[in-house]
């Protein structure tokens, strides 16, 4: 295929298509990153952190046109694709701010006359990106790469092409030079050779864990930085003692926010028997009165999924969870009509070894599990591959997070949704991957830690 198209996920129409990057096209872009890098990395850092003041400023004065875009290509409602276009300039101001002092020199004392560690660029960094967040995923790295001196190169998503080339132009409006953040119109295949190219330094995936296992073999045989953000399954737990009203209002948002297709979004909501019935009929409720439609009008709830491929995969891990037992308390079908819509989902009685227990479902499902008591609750919470993140809900804060310490994830939550913060490093362990995005651990992934010694 000489194209990249993108499909409008509501209608399924073709909405544009973008020509792919030739051999030559690639080759240019990655000599420039080579030939940009050296001056971006002497400028100095205030210099760099004013220029993401700048396209903080690009950023919001473009957000009504970012957010059509976004909305248009993977289907994510109008109101939250404008709310992730904030959430990108805030985070460019968050490392404006504070980024510099993350790269200031560490001294260390030791009988030499001067010793310390100096934070300094690895060069140029290859970004593999998904569709369901096309601006946040690809910001939450570019933005400490770039300030930290490195040049980027963005493998975007082949969905979101028109969201890909709006990132390349506006780090273009804010004033970057040219080579620092480069969009490469291509497609998966040409990953592995992009990776092996010895004029990338290192290489940040956020996607499936079959991609992941691809990407981080190719890093690894290269000998080259590689930071994973893969799949999940995250668990919510629900003690007895947790106000259900709260925790039923938080649990909607928490799994059909972003039309359900979130890595971090919650999956498995584990819950105390004593209060399992009466969580189930609440929320199944709330799931039922969720009004599914056109993603740019205010009034809905829930968009289409990105594609049919994945509508499809959905619908097979529903119904083979249902024949292992599960009970469907509402929804479990997709929905007739045009475009790529599946009816939000309560599964209820999910047990370890079924499909909604086990794999990742990324689409509007959630699956209730009952758990003898908060210890059953932990360990049916770990009882999973992935560990990107989990929350617990209780009226006792101090032992939700004595639990929440307990729970195999990278970020863990007492009485919130899980989400991504720019002061907090984010990622996960086991099967969702390995390094850390955003904070200061986030900028320091993708540099050189140099021990410097003067005797």
């Amino acid at each position: 295929m000489t194209e990249l198209t993108a499909v409008n996920p509501a209608t399924g129409t073709v909405l544009a298509s973008y020509p792919r990057l030739d051999a030559a096209g690639v080759e240019a872009a990655l000599q420039g990153a080579v030939d940009a890098r050296a001056a971006w990395a002497l400028q100095p850092v205030h210099e760099r952190a004013a220029l993401l003041r700048e396209l903080a400023a690009v950023l919001r004065g473009r957000r009504e046109e970012l957010a059509v875009t976004a909305t248009r290509e993977m289907g994510k409602r109008r109101v939250e694709a404008l709310a992730e276009v904030e959430k990108c300039a805030v985070a460019c101001e968050y490392y404006a701010e504070h980024g510099p002092g993350f790269l200031l020199d560490v001294p260390v004392a030791t009988e030499a006359a001067r010793s310390y560690v100096a934070w300094q660029p690895l060069g140029t960094v290859l970004l593999v990106m998904p569709w369901n967040f096309p601006y946040w995923q690809a910001f939450r790295q570019a933005i400490p790469a770039t300030l930290a001196g490195n040049t980027v190169l963005l493998k975007h998503a082949s969905n979101v092409p028109g969201c890909a080339q709006a990132l390349e132009e506006v780090f273009r409006a804010a004033g970057f030079p040219d080579g620092v953040f480069r969009n490469l119109p291509v497609g998966s295949d040409a990953v592995e050779d992009l990776i092996a190219d010895p004029r990338v330094q290192g290489v940040s995936l956020t996607g499936s864990e079959r991609a992941g296992r691809a990407v981080g073999a190719a890093a690894g045989k290269a000998l080259k930085t590689s930071v994973l953000e893969l799949g999940g399954s995250d668990a919510f737990i629900v003690l007895h003692d947790a106000d259900l009203d709260t925790v039923v209002r938080e649990a909607l948002r928490g799994r059909f926010q972003n039309n359900g297709e979130t890595c971090i979004a919650a999956k498995r909501f584990i819950v105390e028997d004593s209060v399992a019935e009466a969580f189930a009929e609440r929320l199944s409720r709330a799931v039922a009165a969720l009004q599914t439609g056109d993603p740019m009008e205010d009034g809905t709830d829930l968009g289409p999924l990105a594609r049919g491929d994945l509508r499809d995969e959905l619908h097979d891990q529903v119904q083979r969870s249902v024949a292992a037992g599960a009970v469907c308390r509402t929804g479990g079908q997709p929905l007739e009509g045009e475009g790529f819509f599946y009816a939000p989902t309560v599964l209820d009685h999910v047990e370890p070894g079924m499909a909604a227990f086990d794999e990742e479902t990324f689409g509007p499902v959630a699956a209730i599990t009952r758990a003898a008591d908060a210890a059953a609750a932990v360990e049916l919470a770990n009882r999973s591959r992935f560990g990107l993140g989990g929350s617990v809900w209780t009226a006792d804060r101090a032992r939700g997070e004595a639990l929440a310490r307990q729970l195999e994830c990278g970020c863990a939550f007492v009485n919130a949704v899980v989400k991504s913060d720019p002061r907090l490093p984010f990622g996960g362990v086991k099967d969702s991957g390995y390094g850390r995005e955003l904070a200061d651990l986030g900028i320091r992934e993708f540099v050189n830690a140099k021990t410097i010694w003067v005797a």
